[in-house]
């Protein structure tokens, strides 16, 4: 019963909060190319380095799911409470797709994409990073 009270409360000072959202976001899109042979292939191992990667992004994890594409391809989908993370590999041509969307200002695509390069050790990349709100600014990072 308490718990309901606790949680009545929290709702109601919600209604009435004062704060205001702003209407922004970032969206980091990235393709990394020639990766790590054995990084990009270990499913276990690059789940833990995603998840340090949205860590250090500052994002809060809300729920992941996983699917492994045998033998060792991999989608991962993050739920953050600013938006969503993911990664899509390809191990038979060491390469990979991933992004993360944050709504707000608090988060850092930088350090996200610094933890995946780190343990993808990828060749090349391509990556945009887009800036919404009511209209889209892109800025390349790498081609």
């Amino acid at each position: 019963m308490i718990r309901f009270f606790f949680l009545a409360a929290l709702f109601l000072s919600s209604l009435f909060s004062d704060e205001i959202h702003e209407f922004s976001g970032k969206h980091f899109l990235g393709s990394y190319l020639a990766c790590d042979a054995d990084a990009i292939g270990d499913v276990e191992a690059l789940i833990t380095a995603m998840d340090q990667a949205v860590e250090a992004s500052g994002a809060t994890i809300l729920n992941k799911v996983h699917h492994v594409f045998p033998p060792n391809g991999v989608t991962l989908v993050y739920l953050l409470s600013e938006s969503h993370a993911s990664i899509h590999t390809y191990p038979e041509y060491g390469c990979c797709f991933v992004d993360l969307f944050t709504c707000g200002t608090n988060c850092s695509s930088e350090r996200f994409d610094k933890a995946l390069r780190s343990y993808l050790q990828p060749q090349k990349i391509n990556a945009r990073l887009f800036i919404r709100h009511d209209s889209v600014e892109e800025e390349t990072i790498i081609e």
